[in-house]
């Protein structure tokens, strides 16, 4: 495991690019390749009911393919670039939308409001952290709360054979036990970067069958005017 004295590892923003992208495409490519199955069904066949199942099939896998880009956008993208905040609302419709055909159900209560983009994009990786916490499906419940430029996060995950994700928070702080991040860990590698660029602090604990993760504004020792003390202060 890495040690907190550890160097954070300075990926090149190539580096950063490639995988990223190689994130959203693992995201996609499965419900495009079943729009591509299905439309050589309708091309190749001529019975109905295969047809219909076709149609089916192609109809849900376009659905979830926009679902999962739209999600990418915010997560991700640059989405409203133009200024520099995005609306609750925005994230909450793309996050229910990644689970609106997945055995994860998602529940989430949050003011309706805008926040500062990098910590929008925050939020919504932690969904994605949240889901691989529990593998097996369940329930994930979202809590939004504080000020905008202040806020809490809380995100319990409940599910059969829940955990702390490996490596998330090696990873997170920037200091992966290997050295370097692949496609698989770039997730929560960037999810580290947006919390230090939104000055965000995430913490991870687990008890029974449910994974909490905890994002508060991150706090720094500073020195007391007074006694020469360090006192600590909100970044955010």
């Amino acid at each position: 495991m890495s040690s907190p004295t550890s160097p954070t590892l300075n990926l090149d923003g190539l580096d950063l690019a490639a995988l990223l992208c190689s994130r959203v495409c693992h995201d996609v490519i499965s419900p495009v390749g079943a729009i591509v199955n299905g439309l050589e069904v309708l091309e190749d066949d001529q019975d109905e009911s295969m047809r219909t199942f076709a149609l089916e099939l192609i109809g849900k896998s376009a659905r979830q393919a926009s679902a999962r880009l739209k999600f990418a956008r915010i997560a991700f993208g640059a989405a409203g670039s133009a200024g520099a905040s995005i609306d609750l609302a925005d994230a909450e419709g793309v996050a229910k939308g990644m689970f609106s055909d997945e055995k994860t159900k998602l529940t989430w209560s949050a003011p309706q409001a805008l926040f500062p983009k990098n910590k929008v994009k925050l939020l919504l990786n932690l969904v994605m952290i949240a889901t691989s916490a529990i593998p097996r499906g369940g329930v994930i419940d979202v809590v939004v709360s504080g000020e905008a430029e202040a806020p809490t996060f809380v995100f319990k995950a409940k599910g059969s054979h829940a955990r702390i994700p490996p490596h998330v928070e090696e990873l997170m702080a920037g200091r992966p036990e290997s050295g370097t991040v692949d496609a698989h860990g770039i997730l929560p590698f960037y999810a580290g970067l947006v919390a230090r660029a939104a000055a965000m602090d995430v913490r991870f604990s687990i008890q029974d069958d449910e994974v909490t993760i905890h994002g508060a504004p991150a706090v720094i020792a500073t020195p007391d005017s007074a006694d020469g003390e360090a006192s600590g202060t909100a970044l955010a």
